[in-house]
């Protein structure tokens, strides 16, 4: 894994702080809006916030060309369809729970890594790590106990975990070759998610949204630091430690969202729920070899001393 820096440390962070309580507001955006108009009320933020900064730091956006197909498809696969899974996931689940499914999302990264980029091999290792780290959705999932509404919108938020990690690593094969600054290359997945969102909206008619103070301050967190600000630091990072490392900042959003939830919510942790993040996370562990002893630095050949001259 690629070692972090200072700043690098610190944008970790704050992402996992504000991805982490971003399934606390979609609950309560949800109140008000239907999940089309919170996508779409999130990305328009979100590309405000952007311009602004690409403004303030005379960035320009990429130039027309190829690179701007990949773009298309990296914003659908990590802004309009997870954003829209996750707002039918929690309209069925709670935050919470969410916040807790979303862990399988390095496992789910390290999966496409191995599968998608030829440098990974698969090992006997990494298999056990997804089939422990698998066993540990079941255990939060835990369909034994759960009415099949509730299933339905747990298998919803997995699936939008499974499309951020597609994403991650389209963005790393096809995007971090291009060199594109992580304002512009946001600014740009921005655009393009709010251009299929808005052509795909027919298909998901509308209704009458209803606006209270909390949707409202909801949204305004999802749109500027959930969309604006996180995915900027989302593609730093990813251009800076690699794909699988970038999104092992999912380590922090279960317990971000666990307490963000519980304290703002109201919502509870079953025994189930946090067992089946340790055992997600121990999966992740074992397929990463972070748990392998490190073996020993050869020792250093001797150093013959010099003949001194009046012996």
């Amino acid at each position: 894994m690629t070692s972090m820096s200072r700043t690098n440390l610190v944008q970790f962070l704050l992402l996992g702080t504000i991805w982490g309580t971003s399934y606390t507001f979609i609950k309560a955006a949800l109140e008000g809006l239907s999940p089309t108009q919170l996508v779409l009320a999130r990305l328009g933020l979100g590309l405000v916030f952007l311009i602004a900064i690409l403004m303030l730091w005379s960035i320009g956006l990429p130039k027309m060309g190829r690179v701007w197909g990949h773009l298309a498809v990296a914003s659908a696969l990590g802004m309009v369809i997870p954003f829209l899974l996750l707002g039918y996931g929690e309209q069925r689940t709670s935050a919470a729970m969410a916040g807790m499914l979303i862990a399988v999302l390095p496992l789910a990264t390290l999966a496409a890594v191995t599968l998608f980029l030829p440098t990974e091999k698969v090992s006997r290792r990494k298999l056990y790590g997804f089939l422990i780290g698998f066993a540990g959705v079941a255990l939060i999932v835990a369909p034994w106990q759960g009415d099949p509404g509730e299933l339905t919108g747990q298998l919803a938020v997995i699936g939008a975990a499974c499309s951020y990690a597609a994403q991650t690593v389209y963005i790393r094969k096809f995007l971090v070759p291009h060199g594109l600054s992580p304002v512009a290359q946001a600014a740009g997945q921005v655009i393009m998610a709010l251009v299929l969102q808005t052509v795909t909206l027919p298909a998901f008619g509308w209704s009458t949204p209803s606006f209270s103070w909390p949707v409202v301050v909801s949204v305004l967190l999802l749109g500027v630091f959930g969309t604006g600000a996180a995915y900027v630091l989302y593609f730093r990072l990813i251009t800076d430690l690699g794909a699988a490392t970038a999104s092992s900042v999912n380590y922090l959003v279960p317990v971000v969202g666990a307490v963000a939830s519980t304290t703002l919510l109201g919502d509870s942790i079953t025994w189930n729920m946090l067992t089946g993040v340790l055992t997600v996370m121990a999966g992740l562990a074992i397929a990463e070899g972070r748990l392998s002893r490190p073996k020993p630095a050869p020792a250093p050949a001797p150093v013959e001393k010099a003949a001194c001259a009046d012996g």
